[in-house]
This record gives structure tokens, C-alpha cells and sequence, in this order.
């Protein structure tokens, strides 16, 4: 698994200040920014930190920082400190921290896991995803480095993968061959993951949930039959809707040569149940062996 690449450096916002201080006539501007950054900071405090403590006024300074430096990185503005300025006079500093802070939000409900459970629809759940990743991007010391836009856009790439993931595995349950999976907690990776260990068997089925007796009936038929796995394969990329089929490709990669392996291989039939089990079918799976 490769590392994401952080990279660190000032705050939009402190190198659009300091833009501004090298203009010679920048006293107006200078005001009414420092009046909107002084009201946005209350208001930050009131709604995320304490806005009766220095403390408080201080961390909310910080998030305000962050959450318009955020604005500016996610649009199209040159990377200069004079384009910073120029796009932060233009809007304001309220409007471009509204920017940011809609990039958090709609970052919130995004799927952190490839997992869906009641728990995450909850209302008091979503408002502290949002708190979290509220203070985990945006909070930026002016007197230091900032890495919200990388750890932003990092979180989006891997998010944005998890929508998909959930959606395939969505796909998945309506198409199961039993008639369609409707059960409200979904194991996204789990029932890809089952689709792609049933479809080695070449039948034409889709299998998005499975149990004991059917990973058992599987390996029996699989180890009897030797199917032409490739060819199982090939049958569910071409049933798959073509967003779909890198993702499934990517875990075909994967399962080629290691759980397909060992359901062909000699070991006992009780650990390859164990080894689907703990590392494939998660709460896909109902397996209960003693």
C-alpha cells in the first residue's frame, strides 16, 4: 500500500494577507477584511468552540483560517499569493469561507468506510462527522504550515472510491440470484468480494450473500468441476455495468492468486470456510463453524 504524498506550506489566506500588505494603499481593504475575519471567528466560536474563552476565540481563529484557505485551493485561481487576494477581494472573506465549509460538508456525506449501517444516518452521527473533519482540515495556525487542500483531496479520492464500492455492492444485491438482498447493513467489499469467489464456478449466478452450506457446496463443486475461472469471470464483467468492472478487475487481480488458490487447493474445506469467512465475506457471510 503506497503512502499519500502530504505536502505542507502557509494558509492561502496568510499569503493573500501578505499580498496585501505589499500593496501601497491597502488600509480599506485591509479593514473591511479584518471586520469579516473578526465575525466569521465569533461565529465559528459560537457554533464549534467557546466563544467566552481566549482559548476558544483563538482555535475558532484557527479553523476560520484553514476553512478559507480551503475555499481558495479547491478553485481554479493560479497558485500566487497576488491571485489568492485577488479572488478573496472579489467574493469576500465570508463567502469563501461559506465555499469551504460546503466542501466539508458535502466531504461528510461521502462514506468514510465502504460500510452502511443505521448508525450512520444518524443526524447527531452526520454533525460529528462534519465537526471532525471541520477541525481535522481546516484548522491552520497562521504562524505555521498547513496540509487541509492535500488531506482534503486525499480524503475525497478515497471516499469518492467508497460511493463507488457501495454502489457496485448495491448493484450486486439486486441482481442476486435468490431475489434481491434487502437487508438495511451492507458490507460493500464483503459482497463484492462473495460475487467474485461464487462466479469462478462459471453457473452464470450472482451471488451477493451467502452461508455455510453454500461456501461448503461451492468449494465441493469448484474442486470437482476445475472450472475455467477466467471464463466465470469474464461472464460477471460482462453482466456489469461498465463503471463497475475496474473495481471488479481490481479484486479479480487480487483473489486470482490467493483465496481462489486455496479453494482449489487440498486444505481442509474448514479452513478455506474460515480464511472466506474472516478475510471476504464479513457480515456477508453467515458462517458458524465450532
Amino acid at each position: 500500500m503506497q503512502l499519500a504524498h502530504i505536502t505542507t506550506h502557509t494558509p492561502h489566506l496568510v499569503r493573500a494577507l501578505e499580498a496585501l500588505a505589499q500593496r501601497t494603499e491597502h488600509q480599506e481593504a485591509a479593514q473591511n477584511l479584518s471586520r469579516e475575519l473578526s465575525g466569521i471567528t465569533v461565529l465559528v466560536a459560537k457554533k464549534f468552540t467557546n466563544d467566552r474563552t481566549a482559548d476558544g476565540l483563538l482555535e475558532a481563529f484557527y479553523l476560520t483560517v484553514g476553512c478559507i484557505s480551503l475555499g481558495i485551493s479547491r478553485t481554479d485561481t493560479s497558485d500566487s499569493s497576488e491571485s489568492y487576494l485577488t479572488f478573496l477581494l472579489q467574493h469576500g472573506a465570508e463567502h469563501v469561507f461559506q465555499m469551504g465549509f460546503r466542501h466539508i460538508k458535502e466531504l461528510s456525506s461521502l462514506p468514510y468506510l465502504a460500510f452502511i449501517s443505521d448508525f450512520d444516518r444518524d443526524p447527531f452521527e452526520q454533525q460529528r462527522t462534519v465537526k471532525l473533519l471541520f477541525y481535522r482540515i481546516c484548522r491552520a495556525d497562521p504562524g505555521s504550515t498547513w496540509t487541509g487542500d492535500d488531506l482534503y483531496k486525499h480524503e475525497l479520492v478515497d471516499r469518492e472510491k467508497n460511493q463507488k464500492t457501495i454502489a457496485f455492492a448495491l448493484w450486486l444485491r439486486k441482481k442476486h440470484f435468490a431475489g434481491p438482498v434487502k437487508k438495511s447493513d451492507l458490507d460493500a467489499n464483503a459482497v463484492i468480494a462473495i460475487a467474485v469467489i461464487f462466479a469462478i464456478l462459471g453457473d452464470g449466478r450472482i451471488v451477493a450473500r451467502t452461508g455455510q452450506k453454500e461456501i461448503e457446496d461451492m468449494i465441493h463443486r469448484a474442486r470437482e468441476s476445475r472450472p475455467d475461472i477466467e471464463a466465470g469471470w469474464n461472464e460477471l464483467l460482462i453482466k456489469t455495468p461498465p463503471e463497475f468492472q475496474p473495481l471488479l478487475r481490481e479484486r479479480m487481480d487480487e483473489y486470482r492468486n490467493t483465496i481462489v488458490k486455496k479453494i482449489l487447493s487440498k486444505a481442509s474445506i474448514k479452513k478455506v470456510i474460515i480464511a472466506i469467512q474472516e478475510s471476504y465475506a464479513g457480515d456477508e457471510g453467515e458462517v458458524d463453524y465450532d
